[in-house]
């Protein structure tokens, strides 16, 4: 199905949130790391290797000392604009049905401006 292809490229906990903070820009490392506080750094450098791989994002090395290095989304990571969003737009419909059931369930950022950036 179709559909597999696309879950195999952002699918997991990590890929769509890594691809809505780099929505608004390039970020390194460590800015992702920072933002996204719950990832440990061996999970969040398998994902970015892995995006990058999918050309979903690119990396770029600047030859200075310290290393430097970013991440940005590449024309096909910004084409996956309105599917994010609808994404983010259905958890948010899901889980307010949910805490309407009195299930206790939070959403810890709801807003989708990350992908509407792209």
């Amino acid at each position: 199905m179709a559909v597999e292809a696309t879950l195999d490229v952002i699918g997991g906990k990590w890929k769509s949130i890594i691809l809505c903070h780099l929505g608004g820009g390039a970020m390194r490392t460590s800015e992702l790391r920072r933002a996204i506080p719950n990832v440990s750094q061996r999970v969040l450098t398998k994902q970015l290797r892995e995006i990058e791989r999918d050309k979903i994002i690119k990396r770029k090395v600047y030859g200075q000392v310290p290393p430097k290095v970013e991440y940005s989304l590449t024309e096909e990571g910004r084409s996956l604009r309105q599917i994010l969003v609808a994404m983010s737009d259905w958890g948010n419909k899901r889980v307010a049905r949910e805490q309407r059931e009195g299930k206790d369930v939070e959403i810890l950022d709801p807003s989708p401006q990350g992908f509407l950036n792209m």
